[in-house]
């Protein structure tokens, strides 16, 4: 019988269910739905996969059956001895996904042979063979086994291969000279066959990995960079918000405003998109606080102060007023001594912003500190782009004598 193994997070992953004549609950099951009315005979899942593990133990002790055993195994952890006497109570499939749990939880060292299973108990040992694999730094023959696993459950299980399939496209992603279409191509498949699925975050997760590698792969690309905004919306739409998965619905909001403001912008419409990255970043911190998400909000701050001082708007200065303060917010946090060339970022952006306010004394002031500090520190293109800055000012000054 086709099983629910591998889709939900440990134990559960490795549970057994026996026979209860419910198509429609395995169904929804096989789909990750965790709210459908199980059979009586399935309580003890439901009791593990809401993470009530006392109940479920309770529920398997009282029943005698060689199902109810190993399962009782995988939620106790069990030892060694354990697992020599029960492995021999057992059918061959159920002791050899027993191997497995006991693998797993570091009890014995080998793994049974891949042909004594099928299906997606065969595909949970090739995942945890890819584990090993990954563990002793082999990642090409981890994507072998992983690959492998997606053909055993591509068609019984297809949540179970989406997340696989998720789990290949990381893989190739972090690899030296990874080929971005193929890792594309992963992520595109795994949102296919996770369809409508509830399992909380999985298609989110995906939909956000794959505009994250659109994005990263753009270098300009109009094409890439649209596909990486359809991607994060729909995300998004993926019931992320700032109290369901807050740390993604950041992340989201984030490299979408990002996505927008990189776009090349040659219509008219694409003004729009300038307001559209200052909204975003506005819900990317109603997340990421100073105080919980350090190194994120000081990101997500300096992308709004970006955004606000070319954002096309009926009132400029107030926008430009914003992006000023931020600036100094963030001046206050960073260290001139430790990171004089971002600092000298700082402050080069705020005088630019404060030029445009017509302040050019104090605009003079941190442009003069941003270029002396790209000079001591050899970034000649930022230095020579501060001094192009006070040339214009003084330009608006009256004043044609260039000085920094």
């Amino acid at each position: 019988m086709t099983q629910p193994i591998g889709i939900f997070p440990p134990p559960a992953a490795l549970l057994v269910l026996p026979p209860a004549g419910d198509p429609d609950a395995l169904a929804a099951l096989l789909r990750g739905d965790i709210t459908h009315l199980l059979p009586p005979e399935w309580n003890f899942f439901e009791a593990a996969v809401h993470g009530r593990t006392k109940e479920a133990l309770e529920i398997l002790a009282s029943l005698d059956a060689p199902i109810a055993h190993y399962n009782l195994f995988v939620l106790q952890g069990g030892d060694l001895a354990r697992y020599r006497h029960l492995r021999a109570n057992l059918t061959p499939d159920l002791a050899s996904l027993l191997q497995v749990a006991a693998f797993q939880f570091g009890l014995i060292e080998e793994l049974p042979l891949a042909e004594s299973l099928e299906g997606e108990w065969k595909a949970v040992l090739l995942l945890t063979r890819a584990s090993r694999h990954l563990e002793n730094q082999e990642t090409t023959r981890a994507i072998v086994d992983l690959e492998q696993a997606v053909e055993c459950v591509r068609t019984s299980s297809p949540v179970f291969a989406a997340q696989l399939l998720g789990q290949i496209a990381g893989l190739r992603w972090s690899a030296p000279g990874q080929d971005v279409s193929q890792v594309i191509d992963n992520y595109s498949e795994a949102i296919k066959l996770a369809g409508n699925t509830p399992l909380d975050g999985l298609c989110a997760e995906l939909w956000l990995n794959l505009g994250s590698c659109y994005q990263e792969h753009s270098d300009g690309r109009r094409d890439y960079l649209t596909h990486a905004i359809q991607a994060y919306q729909q995300a998004i739409q993926c019931d992320l918000s700032e109290t369901n998965h807050p740390e993604m619905y950041a992340l989201a909001q984030n490299n979408l405003g990002l996505a927008y403001l990189t776009m090349p912008m040659i219509e008219a419409s694409d003004d729009l998109r300038k307001a559209v990255a200052v909204q975003s970043f506005r819900e990317a911190l109603k997340v990421y606080q100073s105080h919980t998400h350090r190194l994120e909000w000081v990101s997500a701050k300096l992308n709004l102060a970006n955004a606000l001082q070319h954002l096309p708007s009926s009132h400029p200065e107030e926008n430009l007023v914003q992006a000023v303060d931020i600036y100094e917010e963030l001046l206050q946090t960073r260290s001139r001594a430790e990171d004089p060339v971002g600092y000298a970022r700082l402050l080069a952006n705020q005088a630019n912003a404060l030029a445009h306010l017509g302040l050019f004394s104090q605009s003079l002031e941190k442009a003069n500190e941003a270029y002396k500090l790209f000079h001591w520190h050899n970034e000649a293109d930022s230095a020579a782009s501060v001094l192009e800055l006070v040339g214009k000012v003084h330009e608006s000054l009256g004043n044609k004598q260039v000085t920094a």
